[in-house]
C-alpha cells in the first residue's frame, strides 16, 4: 500500500515511516526537507499521487496561540484539499489524550482546530489520540531550566513509548477509517515531577525540580484530564524500561 506520513522527519513521523516500511509498504515522506511546503501546498498533488492513506503527524513550529492555529489551519486545509484531489482513502490524525478538557496552551489550541477540520472534512478520517510520552516530563521542565532549577507541574499521566505510537499509527493506517480511535497509553500511570526527575538522573543531569502551577500547565490539568478514558489501547512499553534504554544510550 502507498501511504503518506506527514511530518516524516519528526520523532513520530519518523517512526511511523519505518513501521510501515518494516511491513513492506511503499512510503512517501512529506516534510519541507523533502520539497513540500505544506502552508503553501507546493508539492502537495505530486507526493500524494497514487496514495491511498496520509498519516498526519505534522508538529507546529514553537509560537503563540495565534501563530500556532494559523499554521495548523493553514497547513491542514491545504493537506485535505490535496488529499481530495488524489483521492485518498483515509486521513489518520495523530491527536492528544483529553485534549478537548482542560487548560489551553498553544499547542492544544491547534490541535484542537486540526481535530475539527479533519472531522469536517470530506476525506474519510481516523484521529488517534495518544498519552504524553515517555520524554515528555523532561522536555516540559527544560522550557524552564535555569542555573540548573527547573519548573513543573504535578501533573497525573500515564505516558506512552513513542514506537509504540508509531506502530498504532501504522496499524490504523492500513485499515479502514474508524472515525475516533480509542485512546492510546502506557501501562502505568506516573506523576510528571517524579518522572522529570527520574529522566534527569537516567541522562547523568544534575536538576532541581520545583513543583508549580503557574507555568505552562495549571490546575484545570490536574487530577485524570490527561489521562486516557476507560476504552484504552494499552502500548506495552513501561516508563521504566524507557529509562533503561535512556541509560544505555548515556553510556554508550
Amino acid at each position: 500500500m502507498r501511504i503518506a506520513v506527514v511530518g516524516a522527519t519528526g520523532n513520530i513521523g519518523a517512526r511511523t515511516v519505518a513501521a510501515l516500511e518494516r511491513h513492506g509498504h511503499d512510503v512517501v515522506p512529506i516534510s519541507r526537507s523533502r520539497g513540500v511546503d505544506l502552508t503553501t501546498g507546493v508539492g502537495l498533488d505530486a507526493a500524494l499521487e497514487g496514495v491511498g492513506a496520509v498519516v498526519d503527524a505534522l508538529n507546529a513550529p514553537y509560537g503563540d496561540e495565534a501563530s500556532t492555529v494559523a499554521y495548523f489551519t493553514r497547513a491542514t486545509e491545504n493537506l485535505l484539499a490535496a488529499e481530495e484531489r488524489a483521492g485518498v482513502g483515509h486521513h489518520v490524525l495523530l491527536s492528544i489524550v483529553g485534549l478537548h478538557r482542560g487548560g489551553v496552551n498553544a499547542h492544544r489550541a491547534g490541535k484542537r482546530v486540526q481535530e475539527r477540520l479533519v472531522a469536517a472534512g470530506r476525506v474519510p478520517w481516523s484521529i488517534v489520540p495518544t498519552t504524553h510520552f515517555h520524554d515528555f516530563a523532561a522536555t516540559v521542565a527544560s522550557w524552564s531550566t535555569q542555573d540548573g532549577v527547573a519548573e513543573i507541574a504535578p501533573l497525573l499521566v500515564q505516558p506512552v513509548a513513542p514506537d509504540d505510537v508509531a506502530a498504532v499509527l501504522a496499524e490504523v493506517a492500513t485499515g479502514a477509517p474508524v472515525g475516533r480511535h480509542r485512546d492510546v497509553a502506557g501501562p502505568d500511570r506516573h506523576d510528571l515531577v517524579d518522572m522529570a526527575r527520574r529522566t534527569f538522573a537516567a541522562q547523568g543531569r544534575e536538576v532541581r525540580i520545583v513543583p508549580t502551577w503557574s507555568g505552562e500547565f495549571g490546575t484545570d490539568d490536574a487530577g485524570d484530564v490527561l489521562l486516557p478514558g476507560p476504552d484504552v489501547l494499552i502500548a506495552p512499553t513501561t516508563f521504566d524500561r524507557w529509562l533503561d534504554e535512556v541509560r544505555a544510550e548515556v553510556a554508550a
